[in-house]
């Protein structure tokens, strides 16, 4: 296939798994092609050459491609250079695919991503198009679904969705201070969760040193809809390396075999996953731990958030 979708691919200093995602995108040949690199860090000896090596990959596209690269000479960091490289492509296209460099995509991962671009254009309730499925496989009939949770391990949006993108989170404060959490989380321990993450990011973004938590906020602050596709669309090569940054210890998430999805059925209704997003809670984040280890509380909370869902104050 030639991919018509523009293709952001974001790089490093690691060769090995850049030629093996880069390889899968050349199988698809886009007509353009997003390069965004880090520069390396001054205190790690031999990492110029290496991130000059891995740059040096691109060299070999070989078909009909618009290539375009921004590549930064001093380290930014996980954060900030995703962010600001995000930033730069969606300065120049409408919308797009991204890939990072340890984000291995199954091939239907781009026609997926394309078709659901496509449909959901115009759709301001869908902010987001996950590749990965590692919690949910076979939930659901149809080809995909609707969760609020973002996945960052290949994924699709839209420049109308990431205007909405603020590194910094400026608004938290005062979308915390509202009621609106509750109509995002229907569980206690997933809001203490989420609110914890989020006061860190404000206080300081490079803490964690991450962009998608971020982007999760932005997501949920305009109510935005993330498609999870039905199977597993990407494996992460990542997992257990030396160099890894986040993707660390014996994980599930490491060994998910690539699935295939072909003709899409599409949902009939807009309506988000309740269940798969509590799932993903439990599975990913932890939530399922943290209800055991609070479990003399867990039926106290249940019982005071229904008490508190059937009885309103008059006005």
């Amino acid at each position: 296939m030639s991919l018509s979708t523009p293709v952001g691919f974001l790089i490093f200093n690691r060769p090995d798994v850049t030629e093996k995602v880069f390889s899968a995108i050349a199988q698809v040949k886009p007509k353009q092609l997003f390069v965004i690199a880090d520069g390396p860090r001054p205190d790690r000896p031999g990492e110029m050459e290496k991130c000059e090596q891995t740059r040096s990959i691109i060299q070999k596209v070989d078909w009909d491609c618009e290539v375009l690269t921004d590549f930064s000479e001093v380290n930014l960091g996980c954060g900030r250079r995703e962010a600001t490289g995000f930033d730069w492509v969606f300065s120049q296209v409408e919308e797009a695919i991204f890939l990072e460099d340890d984000t291995y995509p199954a091939p239907t991962f781009f026609s997926f991503c394309e078709a659901m671009l496509e449909r959901y254009r115009n759709d301001t309730r869908i902010m987001h198009i996950n590749g990965d499925n590692s919690a949910n496989q076979g939930r659901t009939s149809d080809s995909y679904y609707f969760s609020k949770y973002i996945h960052s391990w290949g994924w699709a949006s839209w420049r109308r969705a990431w205007q909405h993108y603020d590194y910094q989170m400026k608004t938290w404060l005062e979308f915390k201070q509202t009621d609106l959490l509750e109509q995002i989380f229907e569980d206690f321990y997933e809001q203490q969760y989420w609110v914890k993450i989020f006061d860190q990011m404000y206080e300081d973004p490079q803490v964690i040193d991450t962009w998608d938590y971020q982007w999760i906020y932005a997501c949920w602050s305009q109510s935005g809809l993330a498609i999870t596709p039905q199977e597993n669309l990407i494996s992460n090569l990542g997992f257990n390396r030396e160099d890894a940054a986040h993707t660390k210890g014996d994980n599930p998430r490491s060994k998910l075999s690539l699935g295939v999805i072909e003709a899409i059925q599409h949902p009939p209704f807009v309506v988000r996953h309740r269940e798969a997003d509590r799932h993903s809670f439990d599975q990913i984040y932890g939530g399922k731990t943290l209800r055991e280890q609070d479990k003399p509380l867990v039926k106290i909370r249940q019982r005071l958030s229904s008490f508190k869902h059937q009885f309103t104050l008059p006005v």
